[in-house]
C-alpha cells in the first residue's frame, strides 16, 4: 500500500503576520490557533476552522511584492478558491470582503454559468469567490 504526505495547511508569505491574519479570520469565520492570539509581534500564525481543523498559516516575508495579477512582472504563484451557493450571497460577500481591505481585480459576476469575483487581499494574494 502507498501512503502520501497529508496536506496540512496553505501558507501565505506576507510582510504583516497580523494584519493578513486578521483580514482571513473575519473574512472566513477563523479562529486563532490556542496561543497566538497573545503573540505580540509574530512572524508565524495559524488559523483553524471553528471545528479546529488547520484553514491556513501565515509567514512573515519582509519586502514579499504583492502579486500583479492578472499583468505585470509579479505573478500571483497561489491562489485561494471559495465558493458561495448563490448570486446574492456573492454580492453580500462582495461587499464583506472590500469593507475588510481586499481590493476588486476581475469581475465576472453576470456570467450565468458561473458567477465569480476575483481579489487580492491586504497582502496583494489574489483570491476568487464564486457560485458553485
Amino acid at each position: 500500500m502507498t501512503t502520501y504526505p497529508t496536506i496540512l495547511q496553505p501558507v501565505l508569505d506576507t510582510p504583516d503576520v497580523r494584519g493578513l491574519a486578521e483580514f482571513y479570520r473575519r473574512m472566513f469565520g477563523l479562529v486563532y490557533r490556542p496561543g497566538d492570539t497573545d503573540l505580540a509581534d509574530p512572524d508565524w500564525l495559524v488559523l483553524l476552522r471553528p471545528d479546529g481543523g488547520r484553514a491556513l498559516a501565515f509567514q512573515l516575508a519582509a519586502g514579499l511584492p504583492a502579486a500583479t495579477w492578472p499583468g505585470g512582472p509579479v505573478p500571483q504563484q497561489m491562489h485561494l478558491d471559495t465558493t458561495v451557493p448563490s448570486a446574492a450571497e456573492l454580492d453580500v460577500q462582495h461587499e464583506r470582503a472590500l469593507g475588510l481591505g481586499a481590493s476588486l481585480l476581475y469581475d465576472r459576476s453576470d456570467d450565468p454559468d458561473e458567477p465569480l469575483r476575483v481579489y487580492a487581499d491586504p497582502a496583494g494574494h489574489p483570491f476568487c469567490i464564486f457560485v458553485a
